[in-house]
This record gives C-alpha cells, structure tokens and sequence, in this order.
C-alpha cells in the first residue's frame, strides 16, 4: 500500500500547480483541476522540444493521450516517427494505439486526439511494440530534479512499468514533459518506489535537463489494487 503521508504532499503539489494555472488564466478549457492540465503555451513547448537532439534522433515515440501533449503528437506525425499513444485509461486488451504516419490517412490533429485514434487507429499489445527510443508524459507537477507528480491515477506510470517488463525500454530512454512554466516548483517532492523522473522538462521559453534519472524496475505489485487490476487488462498477468 502506499504512504497516505506521500499522497497528501503529491496531492497538495497538485492543488497548488492548478490553483496556480487558474489564478493566471494560463489554464484551457475545461480547466486545470483534476487533469493533467492543457496550457496556453503548448504548442511552443512542442516546438522547442522538436529541436532538441533527442527528438531529432528518436525514430519510435510513446505518449500519454492528455489534450496538453496533443501538439507533441502531431509534431511527432508530422517529422514522421512512429508513434504509441496510450489508450484513454489503458481501458482495452491492446493497451495503446499505434500511429504510423506511412500509413494513417486521417488528419494528424483528429488521429492524435482519443476519440480520433480509436476511430482511425489500430490498437495494440506490448508484445507488439517496437522498442522505444523516447517518452512524452503529461506533468500536473515538476521539480528541476525531474521529479514529477501526475493526476494521481497512477497510468503513466503503468505505461512506463508495462514497457519495462517487455524489454521495450530501458534504464537510458529518455522522458520527457512538456509543461507551462508555472507547474515547475522550486520545492521538494515526493516520490515512490513506483514513480518515474524525467529527464528533460520543455516549457515554451526553457529547456530543463534533468538528473540523476530514476525509473521503476517495472510492475510494483503491492502498489496495485485489485481495482486497478479488474480495469486494466494488460495488468491480468500480475493479479496474482
């Protein structure tokens, strides 16, 4: 079980990065709380981050499905790399959707939304995957340390643990997060045995590089709950 102390201080980080993001009107609609927010900004950050080393060199990407990632995604079809977007809640067998520029005929704005991959995209099962050479993750909240606090349902990190277990990536892949300035807090923050750093966070006006870089080793059973388990198929293998 987790630390009801860890969950309090991540919590009260995500209180404040949207309370933050509400109170200067940088916040899109529907609004920040309770969501990986989407930011007035987000497409420059994907613009800047298009021009980093590591992206120009990435051939297979995986990203999360949140609105505030939207432009990353289409920047990733648009320079043709192939792309894994995760499916909305890892609800399905085949857990993300592959996006392949060669081959979609969609618009990349529609196929790189949810509702347009699940139209025009196939889905698929980690086994498969090609390995993958980069990660965009949604933040809510970011310290210059790479330590990075989500929503708090816990999918990026089964995301990052799943692709673990199967060899797709490793301790040197590099994740990324694209984020509006005013989710970088200058203060401490917690992390778990399951949580995952970021090795570079993209803003529109910044490029922070990270370290020292820490990744989960892949599934932290006693961190599921068997609710967790029953809503994510691809999580059927570790109910036991």
């Amino acid at each position: 079980m987790l630390d009801p102390a860890i969950d309090q201080a991540k919590q009260d980080a995500r209180e404040k990065v949207w309370g933050r993001l509400h109170d200067a009107t940088v916040a899109l609609p529907p609004g920040a709380h309770g969501r990986i927010p989407n930011f007035v900004g987000a497409d420059l950050a994907a613009a800047r981050l298009a021009t980093l080393d590591t992206w120009t060199s990435a051939r297979v990407l995986k990203t999360n499905p949140d609105t505030a990632q939207h432009p990353v995604r289409v920047r990733a079809l648009a320079d043709g790399k192939l792309l894994y977007m995760a499916v909305p809640k890892l609800a399905t067998p085949r857990p993300f959707y592959l996006l392949d520029p060669s081959a979609i005929i969609a618009p990349h704005e529609t196929i790189a939304t949810g509702d347009g991959a699940r139209q025009h995209a196939l889905s698929v099962g980690v086994e498969e995957m090609r390995p993958v050479d980069l990660i965009v993750a949604g933040s809510v909240a970011v310290n210059r340390q790479g330590v990075r606090v989500g929503k708090g349902a816990g999918y990026s990190y089964i995301e990052v643990a799943l692709l673990t277990e199967a060899g797709l990536i490793g301790p040197d892949t590099v994740i990324v997060t694209t984020v509006h300035p005013l989710q970088i807090l200058d203060q401490e923050l917690p992390e778990t045995e399951h949580d995952f750093s970021v090795d570079v966070i993209v803003t529109s006006t910044e490029v922070i590089q990270c370290s020292p870089r820490r990744r989960p080793r892949g599934i932290v059973r006693k961190h599921l709950t068997s609710e967790k388990i029953s809503a994510i198929p691809a999580l059927g293998p570790f109910a036991r």
